[in-house]
């Protein structure tokens, strides 16, 4: 399996340094970890042990053989499987926005490049660019320039960044912003590109961007109607 994935694991806030420290130890260093809350109906948390706390939410990048590995391992070291522990789940990634980037959010992993998607024929991609705290609008800006419509941003703090200067030649803050902009499929190479020219590694945001495969959307109609007028 030579897939791409985002793996995202959902804990218990008061838990956060544990998981980092057990992905370390998997080889996967670098991380960004943001914040959340548990909203799930009571019932629901009364059956998976949990309640409403503080959530962690960690985003790694890892190969299909890496996760494989990586969730024997939460199961049996880290009891995920017992409720209350967390969740973790992935999700295929479409693109990634340059080599050095690759290799720094996978850690310089062996990869051998798959098809571009595993999801086929999608309409929409879910662009997320991760910056330096403070510039999302230079992300934003490059990414409007052609043609994307709007952005969400969302805070967050990275780890690894002792790694960033072996694969991508810069120092990287530890402070970060994730972008989430919802595109046109045909758009989507246009948009990375702008945001890697624009807002990436050469500037002060040090943007490194992927994309991820949206199956279906919602509230989307103006955005077509949009981008389809001559």
């Amino acid at each position: 399996m030579s897939e791409l994935y985002m793996m995202v694991t959902i804990i218990d806030r008061k838990m956060t340094k544990k998981f980092i420290h057990f992905y370390k130890e998997q080889g996967l260093e670098v991380s960004f970890v943001t914040l959340g809350m548990g909203t799930a109906a009571s019932d629901i948390l009364d059956y998976f042990g949990l309640d409403g706390a503080e959530r962690s939410v960690l985003f790694h990048v890892v190969s299909g053989e890496t996760w494989k590995l990586v969730k024997q391992e939460l199961q049996k070291k880290m009891k995920i499987d017992i409720p209350g522990i967390g969740i973790a789940f992935t999700i295929p990634l479409s693109s990634m926005g340059g080599k050095k980037a690759l290799n720094f959010l996978n850690n310089g992993m062996n990869f051998v490049k798959g098809e571009e998607s595993v999801l086929k024929d999608t309409n929409y991609e879910l662009i997320i660019a991760i910056a330096n705290q403070g510039y999302t609008e230079m992300v934003m800006d490059a990414a409007r320039e052609v043609n994307a419509a709007g952005g969400t941003t969302i805070h967050a703090r990275g780890t690894g960044t002792e790694k960033a200067e072996k694969f991508l030649g810069v120092t990287l803050a530890e402070e970060k912003e994730m972008v989430f902009i919802v595109a046109k499929s045909r758009l989507k190479s246009e948009i990375m590109r702008a945001i890697i020219d624009k807002a990436g590694l050469g500037t002060k945001a040090g943007a490194v961007v992927f994309s991820l495969p949206v199956t279906e959307t919602a509230g989307m109609r103006l955005m077509e109607e949009a981008v389809t007028v001559p």
